[in-house]
């Protein structure tokens, strides 16, 4: 495991690295995950080897410090993460980003494109206000004191056992202030910066999830949409064939 240092108080980010050849593989997770747990049978895959990997847990999640005075927007987020980066001397780097996760990785490639050469981003968010049925829109309904409090334990029971496993591991006033930075969105918004990115894009969307909104416009500027059959918004779990082969690029 290693660390670096993102906030003037001393909080720590922190990720899990496989050694291999530049340029480095980063992943990134959603709202309430952990890098590795949706990442790990990625990159061990034999498409893929060879490649270093940094998985990364975004500030109150997974292994990083959850300090209570950090505003969890996806700006702070993409800091933290460059943060890292630049501690680990990763510079050009692919993406492979979930979710939150596809959201702070668009604003990193805007703030930091010297840190990025390539985006793969699984069922990213892209445009502030989900609808009222997404996860994010749902935590950060509440005031942040009464999910702390109280919603908390209901949202790990309705999420089910699997995303249950690692959203306990987030802190909750972390998870809730994450949500409301996601549902608030970039400025410009993530979808205009991921359109006027000068880098390798690709897009997976799980057929499942119905047709990505806006998708004409993302081809019209050269974002690789793939929709990919028999898969939800967990490509990496639905499909993992698929998943690694936009990965490697050779789908």
């Amino acid at each position: 495991m290693q660390q670096a240092t993102f906030d003037s108080r001393g909080s720590r980010i922190r990720w899990t690295e496989a050694p291999g050849a530049e340029p480095a593989r980063v992943f990134l997770h959603g709202l309430g995950s952990m890098s590795a747990v949706y990442h790990a049978h990625i990159a061990a895959r034999p498409e893929l080897a060879g490649r270093r990997s940094l998985f990364v847990d975004l500030p109150g999640h997974g292994t990083s410090d959850r300090p209570r005075d950090f505003g969890y927007t996806l700006e702070d987020h993409a800091g933290a993460v460059a943060a890292a980066l630049d501690a680990a001397g990763v510079a050009g780097a692919e993406l492979i980003a979930h979710s939150m996760g596809g959201a702070v990785a668009v604003v990193l490639a805007h703030r930091r494109p010297d840190l990025v050469s390539r985006l793969v981003l699984t069922e990213a968010n892209l445009d502030a206000f989900p609808p009222s049925t997404a996860a994010s829109s749902n935590i950060a309904a509440y005031d942040e004191d009464e999910f702390v409090e109280k919603e908390y334990a209901r949202v790990l029971e309705a999420v089910g056992p699997l995303w249950a496993a690692t959203m306990r591991l987030a802190d909750p006033r972390a998870l809730h202030r994450s949500a409301v930075g996601l549902r608030q969105g970039s400025d410009p918004v993530m979808r205009t910066l991921l359109e006027g990115l000068p880098v390798g894009r690709v897009y997976l969307q799980g057929e499942h999830s119905g047709e990505l909104a806006g998708l004409k416009g993302l081809e019209a500027v050269g974002v690789r949409v793939v929709t990919v059959p028999g898969a939800g918004h967990n490509v990496m779990f639905d499909a993992p064939d698929a998943f690694v082969a936009a990965v490697a690029g050779t789908a």
